[in-house]
């Protein structure tokens, strides 16, 4: 009896063992596979990298060879090559770099392939316009001096003309920020309008839109919000997302900031801000700005 009774037992053992055995075994096939596909997606991330790389490579280099061809069309005319050689210098800096490069630093090493592109169309204009003036002075049949005053004439209005078209265009494509709202938000998530007390403003709301605008770019922008007191004295925290940017030359701190994408849709954006400890009596100022410049403002007072 005692021989039938550890039999059993021991059987059981066996299996136990045997089934914690499986379990482990299928714990690392489920592990190797999962690394796998890890793997996998991260060498498809890589492939699709080195390839938008060497596409922007392409372009650079086909830009650069546009660029010393449009600097000797130009010098033949007598133009101003100053902003292609600047802008060759550049590209020829960004193919010294090394190809590693960041999703950030990709984005803006894009940016700078479409503004070198805009500035090719704007020479091809360029060119088109010094040729009509040279042919222009030629058929005139008069002295090589007055060829030549009139050319230079040409060229410095064509100068002026771009400046001014470039910057009515900068002008035009500023941002605009439209129905601003500025609430108090309590600790319970009830909101409130101005007038507010501190005891209800533990957080500020502002919201607002992006106006269309069809002249401004589809682009990366950097929002920037400041709460200004009645001192003219701007609440930060650097803790808090506060920083630092340019307006008119000078340095100025900022209360908060967001990084988007404008696409034109008449956005909606929302800043949620906590100082942290109350708020003065008195009336605040809310600023917002774009590109180092002021698109909307705002008011509340706390009592």
């Amino acid at each position: 009896m005692a021989e039938e009774t550890a039999s059993p037992k021991k059987g059981n053992k066996t299996t136990i063992i045997i089934a914690v055995l499986l379990v482990i075994i299928l714990i690392q096939s489920v592990k190797i596979y999962l690394d796998y596909q890890e793997k996998v997606e991260v060498k498809q991330q890589l492939v699709t990298t080195e390839e938008d790389l060497a596409s922007t490579m392409q372009k650079l280099n086909d830009i650069k060879a546009e660029l010393d061809q449009k600097i000797v069309e130009i010098e033949k005319l007598g133009g101003d090559v100053k902003e292609l050689q600047k802008a060759k210098a550049e590209v020829e800096l960004e193919l010294r770099r090394s190809t590693k490069r960041s999703a950030k630093a990709m984005q803006e090493l894009k940016d700078k392939v479409e503004g070198y592109e805009v500035l090719l169309k704007m020479k091809d204009d360029e060119i088109e316009k010094l040729k009509h003036v040279n042919t222009q002075l030629f058929s005139e049949n008069k002295s090589l001096k007055t060829k030549q005053n009139m050319l230079s004439d040409s060229i410095n209005v064509l100068a002026k003309n771009k400046d001014e078209l470039a910057s009515k265009v900068a002008i035009a494509s500023q941002l605009k920020a439209e129905n601003i709202t500025i609430k108090a938000v309590s600790s319970k998530g009830k909101e409130s309008e101005s007038p507010f007390r501190n005891k209800r403003l533990q957080k500020l709301k502002v919201e607002f839109n992006l106006a269309e605008n069809k002249v401004a770019p589809i682009e990366g922008k950097k929002i920037i919000i400041r709460i200004v007191d009645e001192n003219n004295q701007v609440i930060f925290d650097v803790a808090r997302g506060s920083g630092t940017f340019m307006i008119n030359g000078k340095e100025e701190f900022y209360t908060s900031a967001q990084e988007i994408l404008f696409d034109n849709t008449k956005q909606k954006l929302s800043f949620l801000y906590e100082k942290g400890s109350e708020y003065t009596s008195g009336k605040y100022v809310i600023e917002i700005y774009s590109d180092n410049y002021k698109i909307g403002s705002g008011q509340f007072e706390v009592k």
